[in-house]
């Protein structure tokens, strides 16, 4: 095998040289900026993650008033299939804005990594940095030991506590480092032995993400690693101005977890991550929501969290109401027999208004159309017979017409159906006849009935007015 191993190698090449072939080149542009950084000022290195942040936002301020303009042309358009075109035009614009986002990173990737090595440089170099202090800076200062206010300038010590563990700064990224920081920024695996420096790796990558504003998280083994390395590595990032948290110390679902995925850099344990996102999918609305979009993130250990610890899957569960008594199954068969019931009678109306608009009588057969699309609009022999011409035009112009004066002829329409569908405000109703349909057995016809709250509500303060006369 080794010495078929040999003979591809000489034909093809090695791998690994190829790779390093390409990074090498990004490795002495990094030092040649590192190299020129040593002449400038505390405050002009602070500066350049400003500059940093200010490229990005130029290079997508085109793309962001884009899809701004289409989100304002989605409130003005009522028609809800020109409204899914204009979404499908965000989401195209959305994959451009990152594409623009990969494309500003890789270039001013030598120049940030620069400004993190340098950082370290000084923080190494001196047992205090004077700056001049920023809000950030003043926010800080109150809950970290590590910054200190003198008038208007911030001074920020090379010592600090790490989790418990009192450390001095003494570490500046050797070549090897800025190699595997680059790879974690291109999406690759970057294998180090243990003492070989990958906690001070990722401050590259993640600094880099972080510019964007959209959040890195960077995802560790367990929860000492997740406290001691967030604490261990915030002074740098907090130095530029980039705020850093760590879900581990929160209760899951409480408001100081959802602002920790709010800040630029977010440490945590794999599990708690999982088990965030888990939730986030149970959720019943977006104020429920903790995490963010996802953006960019860096996995340490990756062998043993994507492969030993994914072994075992993360399961989670909500309460069951009553115990092994489920609605939902008892609901089902129900609503199943409802729908087929409508969907049936529906196929007919189809025909019939096909054959009704052939004849010419296009107000009958506008009604009998209209009566299909309130009761199954994606009804596929439906959406097939509305591509045809003028035949969207009439069902458009009949829903105009019995939709004037708040509806008041609608129900002439809904009279036939089980259920209307009103998919522009997501909601779909029972009308009396499906009510009676779901209550054939003898069930009590209000329960399916929602009470009309706004009515209650004025009936209660009726009779609490009525009882205040007679007092």
């Amino acid at each position: 095998m080794s010495f078929l191993n040999s003979i591809i190698k000489t034909f093809v090449g090695d791998k690994t040289k190829k790779d390093l072939a390409l990074i090498h080149p990004i490795v002495s542009k990094i030092n040649e900026h590192f190299n020129s950084f040593e002449s400038i000022s505390n405050d002009e290195l602070r500066e350049k993650t400003a500059i940093f942040k200010n490229t990005i936002q130029k290079n997508l301020n085109e793309n962001i008033n884009g899809i701004n303009e289409i989100k304002s042309q989605i409130e003005n358009t009522p028609d809800i299939d020109q409204k899914e075109l204009l979404y499908q035009k965000i989401d195209g614009l959305s994959l451009e804005g990152e594409k623009i986002i990969a494309s500003t990173l890789e270039e001013i990737l030598p120049e940030a990594f620069a400004v993190v090595k340098e950082t370290a440089r000084r923080f190494v170099n001196n047992t205090q940095i004077e700056v001049t202090a920023s809000e950030f800076d003043r926010a800080i200062s109150q809950d970290n030991s590590y910054v200190n206010l003198k008038g208007n300038q911030a001074i920020w010590s090379n010592s600090w506590d790490a989790a418990g563990k009192p450390i001095v700064w003494d570490m500046v990224h050797y070549d090897v480092q800025l190699i595997g920081g680059i790879a974690l920024h291109q999406g690759k695996i970057a294998e180090m032995h243990t003492g070989e420096g990958k906690t001070l790796v990722a401050t590259l990558p993640v600094y880099l993400n972080a510019l964007t504003g959209k959040g890195v998280h960077l995802v560790t083994v367990n929860d000492y690693l997740a406290k001691r390395d967030s604490a261990w590595m915030a002074p740098i990032f907090e130095f530029h101005g980039l705020s850093l948290d760590c879900i581990d110390y929160y209760k899951p679902n409480s408001p100081e977890r959802r602002k920790a995925y709010l800040a630029d850099i977010t440490y945590g344990t794999n599990n708690e991550f999982g088990f965030d996102y888990l939730r986030d999918n149970m959720a019943h609305s977006p104020d429920d929501l903790v995490q963010p979009k996802h953006h960019y993130a860096i996995v340490d250990e990756v062998d043993s969290v994507l492969i030993d610890d994914a072994r075992t899957p993360l399961i989670i569960s909500g309460p069951t109401p009553e115990g092994d008594r489920h609605e939902f199954d008892e609901l089902k068969p129900k609503v199943s027999s409802l729908v087929a019931e409508q969907r049936t009678y529906l196929t007919g109306v189809l025909a019939e208004a096909k054959k009704t608009i052939a004849d010419g009588d296009t107000k009958e057969g506008g009604l009998l159309l209209l009566r299909v699309y309130r009761g199954l609009p994606k009804n596929k022999s439906l959406i097939k017979f509305l591509s045809q011409e003028g035949v969207r035009q009439l069902l458009q112009k009949t829903e105009n017409h019995y939709m004037q004066d708040n509806n008041r002829e609608m129900p002439v329409v809904d009279a036939e159906l089980l259920f209307t569908i009103d998919e522009k405000n997501n909601q779909i109703e029972l009308t009396d006849k499906g009510i009676e349909a779901l209550s054939t057995d003898g069930d009590d016809q209000n329960f399916f009935v929602l009470p009309d709250i706004g009515g209650e509500i004025a009936k209660i303060e009726s009779q609490a007015l009525d009882s205040k006369k007679e007092n």
